[in-house]
C-alpha cells in the first residue's frame, strides 16, 4: 500500500515537472506568435489572429458557433468580426430568413495575412531550433506532436490546405 502511495507521489511529480515544462515553453511560443503577428499587421491582436485560423481550420461559421471555438460569450465573437470585416480579413452575411443568423468566413487578406505570420512565425522557430541540441530534436518531435493531440489543434496543414484555389 505504502509502495503504491509513494509511485503515486512520484507520478504527480512528474506531471508536475511536465506541467512547469511546457508552461515555460507556452511564454516562449507566445512571444514568437505575438512577435510574429506584429511583424506582419500590428493592428492585429492574438484572439483576432485566433479568429483566423479557426475559419481557416473550420470554414464559414455562424457567429455563435464560431464564439463556441473561441470559448468567448457570442457579443465578443461579433465585435472581434466586426473588426475584422472593417479591415477585410474576413466576410460576413446575415441569413435572408433569419437577421440572428450571421456567417462569416476568410476573406483572401485574411488566407495572406495568415500565410505571411506562419512564415515569420516558422522563421523565429526554426531559429530557436537550432539553437536545441540535435539528439534532443527527436523527442521534441513525439512530445509537442502529442501534446498538440491532446490539446485538440489542427495541424496547419489541414488548415493550410484549403487555401490552394481559393
Amino acid at each position: 500500500m505504502m509502495q503504491r502511495i509513494r509511485d503515486d507521489v512520484e507520478k504527480a511529480d512528474d506531471i508536475e515537472d511536465v506541467v512547469e515544462s511546457v508552461l515555460r515553453a507556452s511564454r516562449a511560443l507566445v512571444a514568437v506568435a505575438a512577435r510574429s503577428i506584429a511583424r506582419v499587421d500590428a493592428a492585429v491582436t492574438l484572439p483576432q489572429y485566433r479568429t483566423l485560423v479557426v475559419l481557416a481550420a473550420r470554414g464559414p461559421l455562424n457567429v455563435r458557433s464560431l464564439a463556441r471555438e473561441l470559448d468567448v460569450h457570442p457579443s465578443t465573437a461579433t465585435r472581434m468580426c466586426d473588426r475584422l470585416v472593417e479591415r477585410r480579413l474576413i466576410g460576413r452575411e446575415t441569413s435572408r430568413t433569419s437577421r440572428r443568423e450571421v456567417t462569416v468566413w476568410l476573406m483572401p487578406a485574411g488566407r495572406q495575412l495568415l500565410t505571411k505570420v506562419t512564415s515569420v512565425r516558422k522563421r523565429d522557430i526554426r531559429r530557436n531550433v537550432a539553437k536545441v541540441p540535435a539528439p534532443l530534436r527527436d523527442a521534441m518531435i513525439g512530445a509537442l506532436q502529442s501534446f498538440s493531440d491532446a490539446a485538440g489543434e489542427v495541424p496547419d496543414q489541414a488548415w493550410a490546405a484549403g487555401w490552394e484555389g481559393v
